[in-house]
């Protein structure tokens, strides 16, 4: 200890020195904090910004396992190994749901039999839009929630009757007839990602009672951090919010609503199915019929399908990431993740 005017100054832990901690206590350290990391319980995650959420609720208790990792797609994924490995070793395992991971269907059914299994797309208080039909689905807004967009009617017979067909493929792939038609893009919402959390924290609380308090207190901070960010975005957005885009595949529903911003149209309701040269010469009309300014391409998807749908326009090609796929995993990436959709719509739209 030091002494400065008469005050008595302790030393933080971490920064004493190992030579003034008795050599018969170092093991006894050593050994508490293996138990600390032994008590955390496994939990698995499927999608990184559902792991997010997860990671930063149960910071200074463990870090969640992973299994759509890197630039991988849960609409494209297959099961690894490890990932088997992982599901059956897990106390508790979080995703979103049948109709985002099918893949994990099967699997969860086989091996996460011992473990605590929350699909948040159950999740109290969650806002949850219909499918709209792929392409241009102006003309199929009525049954969604009201927002600050405006509508043009979808005038192509054609294109209507391209659109029935993909949004039914779709329903198949997907398994929507037995879940339930909804959007399962649910956490492009801050105010969605709120409602998991909550459910994130009862499911964790549950599964470990012991660390209850710190997941609590962590859950706090992070509505916290979601409110402001919330608030940061709608400052970002609103000077284009008003500007018409194309999106590569209807992922935006919810930022849309919840932003007031205009998506008129995806190149493909899908991203599994590749769209046909009708679906895109009908978007690339309706480019020029609705003066869209951008159209976005993701990370994961085929590139050269915006480059068709915008020449001889002047709209522009922009880079929307719904899923994390660019960014690494950890506490941080939702709040990464939302910020660079806002700004990327921002930069394209404005010209920048």
């Amino acid at each position: 200890m030091k002494r400065a005017k008469g005050l008595v100054l302790k030393m933080p832990a971490s920064v004493i020195p190992m030579a003034a901690i008795p050599a018969l206590a170092i093991p006894a350290l050593l050994f508490a904090g293996t138990m600390r990391a032994a008590d955390a319980p496994v939990v698995v995650t499927s999608i990184k910004p559902i792991h997010s959420l997860v990671a930063a609720i149960m910071q200074g208790v463990g870090e969640p396992e992973l299994i759509v990792d890197g630039s991988a797609s849960p609409h494209t994924y297959s099961l690894k190994p490890s990932n088997a490995r992982a599901l059956q070793d897990a106390k508790v395992i979080f995703w979103v749901g049948p109709g985002l991971e099918a893949f994990l269907e099967k699997p969860l059914q086989a091996l996460g039999s011992d473990a605590s299994i929350a699909a948040l797309d159950d999740a109290p208080g969650l806002v949850k839009l219909p499918f709209r039909e792929g392409g241009a689905f102006e003309a199929h807004d009525d049954d969604a929630p009201e927002h600050d967009s405006a509508s043009p009617e979808h005038d192509s017979a054609s294109g209507h009757h391209e659109a029935e067909a993909a949004h039914a493929e779709a329903d198949h792939d997907h398994g929507h007839d037995d879940h339930g038609a909804f959007d399962t893009h649910l956490w492009l919402d801050p105010m969605n990602a709120k409602a998991m959390a909550a459910m994130i924290t009862t499911t964790l609380a549950a599964a470990d009672p012991a660390n209850a308090l710190t997941y609590q207190g962590n859950a706090k901070a992070l509505d916290d951090r979601l409110d402001a960010l919330d608030t940061e975005i709608k400052g970002i957005v609103a000077p284009v919010k008003d500007k018409p885009f194309i999106v590569f595949h209807d992922a935006y529903q919810y930022f849309e609503h919840r932003y007031g911003i205009r998506v008129s149209g995806s190149i493909t309701v899908s991203p599994e199915t590749i769209p046909g040269a009708e679906r895109v010469s009908e978007i690339h009309r309706k480019v020029g019929e609705l003066g869209a300014t951008c159209v976005f391409a993701e990370p994961q998807f085929e590139p050269r399908l915006i480059d068709v749908v915008i020449e001889g326009t002047r709209a522009k090609s922009g880079v929307l990431d719904p899923e994390a796929a660019t960014l690494k995993a950890g506490p941080d990436l939702y709040f990464t993740l939302m910020r660079g959709i806002a700004r990327s719509m921002r930069d394209c739209l404005s010209g920048a």
